[in-house]
């Protein structure tokens, strides 16, 4: 009886459900078409933050490189999963995909040129300090009000944006622009939107794995796809390896803990960001203060555990899953946990990682574009749900004014602090968030009586000589 029992429980119905199994045939598509989603942008920070990295005065080799791939891989698959399936209050139960994130770039880059243990040290400091504010969430997140998370989720579409768009145009084989690469994303474009107009039930939901796929297979044709690093890497790390662990020795300096503490602060805000849009998107509801809590602890825990133990940047919750999820309206922890089984076998299967690796920017692009814009969706339905009052338009318009706009004058920052200029000068959320905060937390809640007296009057004089 029991087994009847729970083999009927299995459903492919349950993919739009946050609990419940579904046939493994069935959720490892699913699960694989998160990963494609994030792949690139997965590994690219890790990549770029390699190129200038300094250890102990000495330069990082393509072995040292490859080594933080793959790390930043299997880093990436156990953070998504202690999301999904929570450890003690580390974790939010929500369909949350994990990675390195963009958010750390600049800071991480200028403190790895100058020692990557420097970097190390940070990352610890600052991870502990966002986990410890995940923990603590219910002392402080009434202070954070629904327009400001509304006026982060669509900053959040809006910032990615361009990062779609550049991969829309790019490839590594023709100059940005070419029309190789415009016609491949375009193709790919095609191919998701026919797949998803055409399919029917569940498997409408694959449109983003399909087009891939027909987008890989296009850019093949046109000399997109480079097979040989695949063999580069299984020639430095074998079919096997297992990471370096602990295998940079982290430095304490008060500034650079300060400058990236602040930076976990801005992530910690498009955490709450990507969550509520997760909660608002996929599932049709609000994000509950336990959820908050978690998805935070989990940020920076893990955070903490990727640089100290696997010397990787910090890790967040990534906003190209939340506009997947969004899009595709599939929540369900069992089918994306695949996608985080893969991410770990990637980081220990080089050769799993190489191959997602060799998709083609414009494949990518013409995917992307879809998904982040689901996500700017989300967040005016978010806007709406707020309501339009006078106050709350007041936040909406001003935050998005100036957070928005100082990261479009690239001269607005040259005459403050440094620090400043990193955090604010190409990172709208982190710009929206302050304003928003600032203006919910001191502009009145309430109409003053006196006010409403004047208005009242207004409107019965407006009357008055209508008639």
């Amino acid at each position: 009886m029991k087994d009847k029992k729970s083999n009927a429980s299995v459903s492919v119905d349950n993919i739009y459900k946050l609990d419940g199994r579904v046939p493994v045939a069935k959720a490892i598509p699913f699960g694989l078409q998160h990963v494609l989603a994030m792949f690139v942008a997965n590994v690219t920070p890790v990549m770029l933050i390699a190129s200038v990295a300094v250890y102990n005065g000495v330069a990082f080799t393509a072995i040292d490189t490859a080594l933080l791939i793959q790390a930043a891989m299997l880093v990436a698959g156990i953070g998504t999963l202690i999301q999904l399936y929570p450890i003690w209050r580390i974790g939010s139960r929500l369909p949350v995909v994990m990675g390195l994130s963009f958010t750390f770039l600049s800071a991480m880059m200028t403190l790895a040129a100058r020692d990557y243990g420097l970097m190390i040290g940070a990352v610890l400091v600052g991870g502990c300090i966002e986990g410890l504010l995940g923990l603590t969430a219910k002392y402080w997140r009434r202070f954070v009000s629904p327009i400001v998370s509304a006026c982060v989720v669509t900053t959040i579409g809006f910032s990615l944006l361009s990062t779609g768009i550049s991969s829309f145009a790019s490839s590594s084989v023709y100059p940005t622009g070419a029309w190789q690469n415009l016609l491949v994303a375009v193709i790919t474009l095609a191919a998701c939107l026919i797949y998803n107009s055409l399919a029917k039930g569940f498997w409408k939901q694959l449109y983003v794995l399909f087009g891939l796929i027909v987008g890989y297979i296009v850019s093949l044709f046109f000399g997109m796809v480079d097979f040989s690093s695949m063999k580069n890497t299984v020639q430095e790390l074998g079919i096997i390896a297992l990471p370096k662990l602990f295998a940079y020795t982290p430095r304490f300096e008060i500034g650079a803990i300060v400058s990236v503490t602040l930076v976990f602060l801005v992530s910690a805000a498009e955490t709450i960001g990507d969550t509520s849009a997760v909660c608002t998107g996929g599932l049709g509801r609000e994000i509950t203060e336990k959820e908050v809590s978690g998805s935070l602890g989990c940020d920076g825990f893990i955070s903490a555990i990727s640089g100290g133990v696997f010397g990787c940047p910090p890790i967040t919750s990534f906003s190209q899953n939340v506009g997947l999820v969004a899009m595709t309206k599939v929540v369900n922890r069992f089918t994306i946990m695949f996608g985080a089984l893969t991410l770990i076998l990637a980081g220990l299967f080089p050769p799993v990682g190489a191959f997602f690796s060799t998709l083609p920017d414009c494949v990518l692009g013409g995917c992307t574009v879809i998904m982040f814009g689901a996500i700017i969706v989300s967040g005016v339905t978010m806007l709406g749900e707020c309501g339009f009052d006078q106050r709350n338009t007041i936040i909406a318009a001003t935050s998005f004014a100036i957070g928005i706009g100082v990261t479009q004058v690239p001269e607005f920052f040259s005459g403050m602090p440094q620090i400043v200029s990193d955090i604010f000068a190409n990172n709208p959320v982190a710009g929206v968030f302050v304003v928003a905060m600032i203006l919910s937390l001191t502009l009145p809640k309430k109409v003053k009586a006196e006010d409403v007296g004047a208005l009242t009057e207004e409107t019965m004089d407006t009357s008055e000589m209508e008639k």
